[in-house]
């Protein structure tokens, strides 16, 4: 889920570690199997490929399964599942626009668990295209900080596209067209800079500032979204300060 970076990022390492690791491992391998379908096995010549392997390694996704998703995607082992790509568009409490990113071989299922997941969670659907706009499509890269300064990333960054760096606490986020994306990773690779995760998503151009009580009812709201394995990214356009984050998480 993307919308409030530092949330996105703590969550992210929380997922790895709870009862949800399962449902995120199936959904990175998707993800890989996905790409290699879509732009051959060969990691080299499929960026798209390389970044979803490098986030599922990321998350400690066994190199076994990675190995079989590459090869069921890429025709080379059977078992493979042709999966669609499927945007919905909906509010969620607050006013807080939310995108939502399927990736299934059940149109009607996916269809289904959206919805339900946002009329129980004061969520309401919208018609395709009037929520889309307040997004713009990004490529976004999450450095760890480590000894990094900001100006590390940014001195490695700048001449291949990227916009911004933006300080998430205990990591870098870089942000770019989608476009140069892959430049920008290469950059960061060339200047020995590690990094978590290269993807692109769907930024919001305006955010929404929750109080503590809206916080949890749209963090409540994302986590039924997530729970349904249809279900592959959730992005909304709010923001938490530190002090409600702080909050939240006791």
């Amino acid at each position: 889920m993307s919308g409030h970076s530092k949330w996105a990022t703590t969550k992210h390492k929380k997922a790895v570690i709870d009862a949800k690791r399962g449902k995120l491992f199936a959904k990175l391998i998707k993800n890989i199997e996905v790409a290699a379908r879509t732009g051959g096995a060969d990691l080299d010549g499929n960026p798209t490929l390389f970044d979803a392997v490098q986030k599922a390694k990321k998350s400690s996704v066994p190199n076994k399964n990675i190995d079989s998703a590459i090869k069921r995607g890429g025709g080379l082992e059977a078992g493979g599942v042709d999966y669609e790509t499927i945007m919905y568009e909906g509010y969620g409490p607050n006013g807080v626009a939310v995108l939502i990113e399927c990736l299934t071989d059940n149109r009607n299922r996916a269809a289904s668990d959206v919805r339900v997941a946002m009329t129980r969670n004061g969520g309401s659907m919208a018609d395709p295209g009037s929520v889309s706009y307040l997004f713009n499509r990004k490529g976004v890269v999450i450095v760890p900080k480590g000894e990094l300064t900001e100006d590390d990333v940014l001195g490695a960054v700048l001449d291949a596209g990227a916009e911004e760096v933006n300080d998430l606490g205990e990591s870098f986020e870089v942000l770019s067209e989608a476009t140069d994306l892959v430049a920008v990773r290469t950059a960061l690779q060339d200047s020995g800079i590690d990094y978590d995760s290269a993807e692109a998503n769907f930024v919001p151009t305006m955010q929404v500032e929750l109080d503590e009580e809206g916080a949890r009812k749209i963090f409540k709201l994302i986590d039924a979204l997530e729970d349904s394995d249809d279900v592959q990214n959730v992005f909304a356009n709010f923001d938490v300060s530190d002090d409600v984050m702080e909050k939240v998480d006791a």
